[in-house]
């Protein structure tokens, strides 16, 4: 993982962005036009493993809108969000913020998870990529996509191009492709250039489609 640096209470951003920046502007035509469009804005991550995997798990399959109303509902429930806390929660009150009966299946056994010391957190920070992703699979409801979104809003690794993100591909067809369909092969084939900050480039890609933040 590169180096952060605190810059306000439990928010964090990468070390890595300005060269980041600089990286895309000189290599690719669309970085060059979105990166300024959005000043100083970068890459934020907020809250510990347990909060960012669990907001993942809310934000599936609808839009950041909709996952942050959820959420915010969700989170108004424990006294404070620890997977200790959330086991102690009603079924009823879960479903009354939103949340679908599988989500809470889900949610229910993250907290397991973190709860047992089934998954090694402690141990993340020196693994690669591919060995966190593997290890956060076996929880039920993370795939590959949770698994990414947390690589890169909470480990911050910069190298992460999440090519099952419905946004990311839809960004690529609006800012490479005048709209047309792009599949993951296409993606690929653009991202070559983003490499080796595919984070930051995927960051851009969003906030082309929806000027506000994505945050886990």
């Amino acid at each position: 993982m590169a180096a952060t640096k605190k810059i306000a209470i439990e928010v964090f951003t990468p070390d890595y962005w300005e060269d980041a920046r600089k990286h895309l502007t000189k290599k690719d035509r669309v970085m060059k036009r979105l990166i300024p469009a959005f000043g100083d804005a970068c890459l934020e991550s907020r809250g510990d493993a347990f909060t960012t995997l669990a907001r993942s798990i809310v934000g599936q399959q609808i839009s950041v809108k909709a996952a942050q109303t959820v959420w915010d509902r969700f989170a108004g429930l424990p006294r404070r969000m620890t997977p200790a806390n959330v086991l102690k929660l009603k079924v009823d009150d879960m479903r009354a913020s939103g949340l679908s009966a599988r989500k809470i299946e889900y949610l229910v056994d993250l907290a397991l998870h973190f709860d047992s010391g089934a998954v090694s957190a402690g141990n993340w920070q020196s693994m690669d990529d591919d060995a966190i992703i593997a290890e956060l699979v076996g929880i039920r409801g993370i795939g590959r996509w949770t698994a990414e979104m947390f690589l890169i809003f909470h480990l911050m690794r910069p190298n992460v191009l999440p090519l099952d993100d419905v946004g990311l591909i839809s960004g690529i067809s609006k800012n490479y492709f005048s709209g047309d369909p792009v599949s993951r092969s296409d993606a690929r084939e653009v991202a070559a250039a983003w490499a080796p900050y595919c984070s930051v480039a995927t960051w851009y890609i969003w906030r082309s489609l929806d000027p506000l933040p994505v945050a886990y």
